[in-house]
């Protein structure tokens, strides 16, 4: 497996202990006053905090106090897109989701001023769970254990869009009326934002998108960036919590699928490119995982080429502007160095999604 870095957003295991002064993005003083203030009572000890691993979107800290745990969330450092890291968003949804069937970290607290970490943050439960990014470590459980855990995920999925965003206060969380070329354009501005450099093949794959979209199922509660190494799984093969909510809207539930789909079919045909845990023995193929998702949901799939494209050029966006912030020495930790690599390979994946060139 390469040392390539993980995807946006996937926390995983924390850091040694930092001293206060040392963590980037948090002043651990000025929070430890503001849950103090809001949430009195919460902490029993001195407050210490860790940086998880494996973000490379929004901070996210492990916050312990000798006999409790929770979890902080901030945008990154420097260079920010517009309606990206949105913490009120994701906390809106947190508690929307947090007493459905779909597994969530109950939030907390909302800081939306920025004198605690310099930017609007917020606190929840930790949730305890493992998540599986690496092949070695999720073939462990062995072949039945991870095709069950695999099939687990879609039927999370299917049961997320199975929620009527009304039912759960999420009415007025997105406009699915034109949602497809809403989202394309935005990704389109988002990499405009983003500009440091030509991609081959990135406006094409664009231009494409916009010329051929699908029309859209019902609307559900899309997730936005949903794939294992975003779950949390317990020792008995349970999704504990389904992490980072930044991109959930309220449009097309096929998006979710399109994107779960490019992330298995990329680990596969370009090892060491994500997060390998999907090419352990046993997780399902993604003809059975997209056939369970059609079973558990009643959605028609045919279109669903056109979702792994725009997923394809959705996720390139991102890394491009992850690249972005790099170039302006706004981020943190290892790997950022070699984020700007892996965009080819999104938007070459994207266009033979679209049958527009052999991979």
């Amino acid at each position: 497996m390469s040392d390539a870095p993980d995807a946006p957003d996937t926390p995983d295991t924390p850091d040694s202990p930092d001293a206060p002064a040392a963590l980037p993005g948090l002043d651990l003083a000025r929070l430890r006053e503001r849950i103090d203030q809001d949430l009195p009572g919460l902490l029993d000890g001195p407050l210490r905090a860790r940086l998880f691993e494996g973000g490379k979107s929004n901070l996210t800290y492990l916050l312990e106090d000798g006999t409790g745990r929770w979890v902080l969330r901030r945008p990154p450092l420097g260079h920010v897109l517009a309606t990206a890291h949105d913490m009120a968003r994701e906390f809106r949804v947190l508690g929307a989701l947090h007493p459905t069937a779909v597994p969530v970290p109950e939030p907390l607290l909302l800081i939306e001023d920025a004198e605690v970490t310099g930017a609007p943050c917020y606190l929840m439960q930790y949730a305890p769970g493992t998540v599986y990014r690496d092949e070695e470590q999720f073939a462990g459980l062995g072949p039945e254990r991870v095709h069950g855990l695999g099939l687990h995920l879609v039927d999370t999925l299917v049961a997320l869009h199975a929620l009527d965003p009304q039912a759960v206060g999420l009415g007025g969380f997105g406009r699915p009326e034109g949602f497809l070329e809403r989202q394309l354009g935005r990704w389109g501005k988002q990499l405009a934002a983003s500009r440091s450099r030509e991609v081959a093949g990135i406006d094409e794959l664009q231009a494409h998108l916009a010329a051929a979209l699908p029309q859209s199922p019902a609307p559900a509660l899309v997730h936005g960036d949903y794939r294992l190494d975003n779950v949390l799984v317990d020792g008995d093969d349970r999704i504990t919590a389904v992490l980072d909510w930044e991109m959930s809207t309220v449009g097309d539930p096929l998006t979710d699928l399109g994107l779960l789909v490019m992330y298995v079919e990329l680990a596969r045909r370009f090892d060491g490119v994500l997060p390998g845990a999907v090419l352990a023995p046993g997780f399902p193929a993604t003809d059975e995982l997209v056939a369970r998702y059609a079973a558990g949901s009643g959605r028609d799939v045919s279109a669903l080429g056109w979702y792994v494209g725009f997923a394809s050029f959705k996720l390139a966006v991102v890394l491009e502007g992850i690249h972005y912030r790099w170039t302006k020495g706004g981020t943190v930790g290892p790997g950022f160095d070699r984020v700007g690599e892996l965009v080819p390979a999104f938007v070459q994946f994207g266009l033979a999604a679209l049958k527009l060139k052999e991979h």
